[in-house]
């Protein structure tokens, strides 16, 4: 366009180069691009599957529920977003994305559009980000403080002086001083009531802020003109005493949100660090992120363990209650496997690093947790969509009333128009769920009971039946082999040989017993598992079957029963083409506490059942000994469903107990379920609650929990509309002045969530 106009003389008069386009991104927006890089993405991103990849976040700049909601429903709509779920207590999120179709700085940059910013979650970035809300939310609170107390002593000069016949001059006096001292409250304290409210209404929404904004910014541009013009009332005192109650309200809201949220956050802390690496050198003291799959770290007494591993060297004593739940240090030794964020109590261990960063034990743990809190169940969505309909509905009867007012007695219309918008602000309404939630799931996390879907609590408490499975629930899940019947031509030796190498790659209790035998493994060509019945695979050009009397039968014909094996037992069978070759015999033993469990779960109204793919004589014995008087033995997964859908059609709220990958398909068609600690992490996934301190005393003491946290949203949610329901009609005739409505709805949010933290006293 320079030339074809004659314009090229400028490339000769211009005493600088031109910026070029990238020095026109904002700095801010450039480091976001720095987090698409592979190598920074491995300490904060996992790879779901594909494309797909999840990642934690820092959210800054969130004030209330309607924040959450306007970032949860601006960043689904981006195209390539999964899923985005922020947690309010914690002010983190987690995203889903498919990175071919956006990258990780999109999404960023996305929140930073609508007026938030967001970062890749660390926990001393976080501690950061806490500290600076609470400096700032008590610099705003002073500033409120200090101005609603000496305004307020002008205005009882103000109020006393209409009787005692003041001067006009000496009443705009104080007028201004009052104006003076009210400015630096509305533009600094108030501000982020403003901020918020303009977001909202850019994005055509009605947040919170909205009628608390008009308010306060209608108030003290009302009282301004009065001022100048030297008519009309002022409501300096209002206004101060309006921000003053709100942001003291808040205040103690985000207090306790901090101590609501500290279970995950306690548990985001557990890894040190730094950690003591052991290489050709000797040790060397690194910092835990430069630490290596297959690196050798020392884990002297007093230390956390930096990551996930197998001890290869040494015997200790390790404290993991923190992360179960149980306060005794469990013993570990050569060949076992540690978890990142335990200590170790007693003697050094050597352990060589497995798994880091988002794969650990950890970092799933904190990530589910993160999900329960992050997803909403009905009482939540409803409540937030009541309110969002709430704040318009107050907008129109504010109107209303600012009109009837007018007609009748226009000098206390703004006034009374002014009580009505402050005083009925659904702040309480929208906390009533989420802070009961937040308190409920963090101390049952400190109780070793995992809650990991939004809906699992409200559904807990409505529970009907609750379904067990045997091995390993029920049951120790520490199988020994009993006793080996042999059928065939090999001798025992030869036949735990090929039961442990057909085993080698399951997590299941029958298969660890069974390798526990020996240590030398065969070569397995064409491994086949049918979840429920068994493993097949070839040796050495042999076919071979490890499983049900069923299973194997299909190749080697009918197996006769045997008297001689213990049928209390759980029974085993291998076999291969034409012939069976040995029928183990499995032992383990019931619970400690579970005939005291379920004997508790009955007196709470739930029936219990149990579910088992083993013989009928081994679950007999089992049920017998827990007093459970329902049981199915034999079970396949599809069997075990059946019979929930059958109990679901009779209008059953049915709770399912497992730790196996068979039960994975029962465990995610149940209406809530909770999968054992030491499961497969299969059925970890396909749970809503996960049994980290594997006591099932602590089921009932779930169980407890959710019917209290019930009762105490519902109270939270009564509250709120009858609070709502009486102080508008009051505000709305004129009864009620501007600070009382400020005061009245300041204290109406702090009943909701100081009820709701007394779920944090774990003594259910």
């Amino acid at each position: 366009a320079l030339v074809d106009n004659g314009l090229t003389d400028y490339y000769r008069h211009r005493t600088t180069s031109a910026q070029q386009g990238e020095s026109l991104i904002p700095e801010e927006l450039a480091d976001m691009q720095l987090y698409d890089r592979d190598d920074l993405q491995q300490s904060f991103v996992r790879e779901t599957g594909g494309e797909e990849r999840e990642a934690s976040l820092i959210l800054e700049g969130i004030v209330c529920a309607a924040c959450v909601w306007l970032n949860e429903r601006h960043v689904k709509s981006l195209p390539g977003v999964v899923d985005f779920q922020v947690n309010y207590s914690t002010h983190r999120a987690r995203v889903s994305w498919d990175n071919k179709q956006i990258h990780l700085s999109g999404i960023l940059k996305a929140i930073h559009a609508i007026g938030y910013q967001a970062h890749p979650f660390d926990p001393g970035r976080q501690e950061q980000v806490f500290k600076t809300e609470k400096i700032r939310a008590l610099r705003r609170l002073a500033v409120a403080g200090l101005g609603m107390v000496q305004v307020m002593m002008f205005a009882v000069a103000l109020y006393a002086g209409e009787g005692d016949g003041m001067s006009n001059d000496v009443r705009q006096f104080l007028r201004w001083i009052s104006l003076l001292l009210t400015t630096p409250v509305v533009l600094f304290a108030a501000k982020p009531f403003f901020t918020s409210a303009w977001r909202d209404l850019k994005r055509f929404q009605l947040g919170m802020d909205v009628p608390v904004s008009l308010a306060i910014g209608g108030a003290y541009l009302a009282s301004t003109w009065a001022t100048f013009t030297g008519h009309g009332d002022v409501y300096f005192d209002s206004v101060n005493m309006f921000t003053f109650f709100l942001l003291t309200g808040r205040y103690l809201e985000m207090t306790a949100r901090h101590r609501a949220g500290q279970a995950a956050e306690e548990l985001v802390k557990l890894l040190p660090a730094t950690a003591t690496r052991l290489d050709d050198n000797g040790e060397q003291r690194v910092p835990v992120a430069e630490l290596g799959l297959g690196d050798r770290v020392v884990i002297k007494p007093g230390e956390s363990v930096p990551a996930d591993g197998m001890i290869i060297n040494g015997i200790s004593l390790v404290d993991e209650s923190l992360l179960t739940g149980e306060s005794l240090p469990v013993r570990r030794q050569v060949g076992m496997q540690l978890t990142g964020g335990t200590l170790n109590t007693e003697s050094p261990l050597i352990m060589r690093v497995d798994k880091l960063g988002e794969d650990t034990v950890l970092s799933s743990i904190v990530r589910l947790l993160d999900r329960a809190q992050s997803e909403k169940p009905s009482l939540a969505k409803l409540a937030d969509k009541v309110a969002g309909w709430f704040v318009a509905a107050l907008l129109i009867i504010a109107t209303g009333v600012a009109l009837w007012w007018w007609q009748y007695d226009p000098q206390q219309a703004f006034r009374v128009t002014l009580s009505v918008l402050v005083v009925t602000c659904p702040c309480a309404l929208s906390l009533a769920t989420p802070a009961a939630l937040t308190a409920a799931t963090g101390a049952l996390t400190r109780l070793g009971v995992l809650t990991t879907r939004g809906h699992a609590l409200e559904t807990l408490a409505r529970v009907t039946h609750m379904i067990f499975d045997k091995t390993g629930t029920l049951t120790e899940g520490r199988l020994q082999v009993a006793d080996t019947l042999l059928l065939g031509d090999k001798n025992e030796e030869a036949c735990l040989h090929i039961a442990a190498s057909l085993e080698q790659f399951s997590e299941h209790p029958v298969a660890q017993a069974l390798l526990n035998t020996v240590t030398a493994r065969l070569p397995i060509i064409g491994s086949i598992s049918t979840p429920g019945r068994g493993i097949e695979g070839h040796i050495k050009g042999l076919r071979y079957r490890i499983g049900t009397a069923d299973y194997v039968a299909e190749i080697t014909g009918p197996i006769e029963p045997k008297t001689s094996v213990t049928t209390a037992h759980t029974q085993v069978y291998l076999g291969s083409d034409n012939h069976c070759l040995a029928i183990f015999s499995l032992a383990d033993n019931l619970r400690s506490n579970a005939r005291d469990t379920l004997r508790d779960l009955n007196e709470l109204d739930i029936q219990t059942e149990l579910l088992s793919g083993d013989q009928t004589e081994a679950v007999q014995a089992i049920a017998e000994q827990a007093g459970i008087k329902t049981m199915l033995a034999r079970c396949q997964p599809q069997d075990k469903l059946d019979h929930i859908r059958k109990l679901q059609q009779q209008d059953a709220v049915v709770a399912m107990i497992g730790d196996g990958i068979n039960d994975a398909p029962v465990l995610a068609g149940a209406e809530v379920s909770v999968a054992m600690g030491g499961g497969t992490q299969l059925a970890h996934a396909s749970a809503d609650m996960v049994l980290l301190s594997e006591q099932l005393p602590h089921l009932v003491d779930a169980v407890k929990m959710a019917r209290r946290t019930r009762r105490v949203i519902g109270q939270n949610l009564l509250w709120a509309l009858v609070y709502n329901s009486v102080a508008l009609p009051l505000a709305a005739a004129g009864w009620i002045s501007p600070w009382m409505a400020a005061f009245g709805m300041s204290a109406s949010s702090l009943v909701v969530v100081l009820n709701a933290l007394r779920l944090r006293n774990t003594g259910v």
